[in-house]
């Protein structure tokens, strides 16, 4: 059944890690339903991490994560894969299938999950590939369209089956200013007029800032700030300040922790002088 909560998502001191490698340590955070949220931090913080446990593809150690009022984690394969019919997913370099047209790489999620006919189908196809501009290239191959192209084709299957929920893993990783610019205006006029709810992990600030509702900072398994984008930008934490502002010194340092210099290249007990 439905739930009535403000919030699609919603994780309740939840904790995953990779072994004795804690990802997420007891946090709890909520994405709004109709609203652009933004997972941002650095590499390693756990974003893509927390899209995978949405989905299901990786489950929480600890805590709940709840999509419409239902526990992802303790469902079974039919649960989930109902549970997953509801999200779109727009993978980081698009992941389309190579051997397969635009056309049918869109209509790949409805012929897998409907019984709708091959005509109604296209029409189906036709108007999402219009909602990314890219109508025109439906009879093209991955490999005859841009990286800018390829994504744009890759949200429009995200869209196929109408999602509640889609999330985008760096929607704008390796994409020239122009493709850019697209790629995030195509983000917030769906999100909006399809009447979407959406989750971002990005570590472009400028794009990410001028769409999103809220932003979402994760450092050290926890939850380094959390605000509109102008509250996080304003943010005196170190740790958010460093990052907002690319700072090259802060809280987060260049070298990976490890033994001291003097420890690797000083003179070893019981070596030779």
């Amino acid at each position: 059944m439905p739930s009535s909560s403000p919030s699609l998502v919603e994780l309740h001191h939840l904790t995953f890690g990779y072994g004795a490698r804690v990802i997420l340590d007891d946090i709890s955070l909520s994405v709004p339903r109709g609203k652009v949220t933004a997972l941002m931090g650095a590499s390693g913080g756990g974003k893509t991490t927390i899209l995978r446990l949405i989905g299901g593809q990786n489950r929480a150690q600890s805590g709940r994560l709840l999509f419409d009022g239902q526990d992802i984690t303790p469902m079974d394969q039919k649960q989930l894969y109902a549970a997953r019919r509801r999200m779109g997913m727009l993978f980081q370099f698009g992941a389309l299938f190579a051997d397969q047209s635009v056309f049918d790489n869109v209509a790949f999620p409805l012929r897998e999950h409907t019984d709708l006919s091959e005509t109604l189908i296209r029409d189906i196809v036709l108007m999402k590939l219009n909602a990314v501009g890219l109508r025109g290239a439906r009879d093209l191959m991955p490999s005859e369209v841009s990286g800018g192209m390829s994504r744009r084709v890759a949200l429009a299957r995200a869209i196929a089956l109408d999602p509640e929920l889609v999330m985008y893993d760096e929607p704008f990783s390796g994409l020239d200013p122009i493709s850019l610019g697209t790629a995030a205006r195509l983000i917030r006029q769906l999100n909006d007029s399809m009447g979407l709810t959406s989750i971002v992990v990005s570590h472009d600030l400028d794009a990410t800032f001028n769409i999103a509702d809220q932003v979402i900072i994760l450092a050290n398994g926890k939850i380094a700030a959390q605000g509109t984008p102008d509250e996080v930008r304003n943010s005196t934490d170190p740790l958010v300040y460093q990052f907002v502002h690319a700072e090259p010194e802060g809280p987060v340092h260049f070298h990976y922790p490890g033994p001291t210099i003097e420890q690797d290249f000083g003179p070893q007990t019981g070596s030779p002088l």
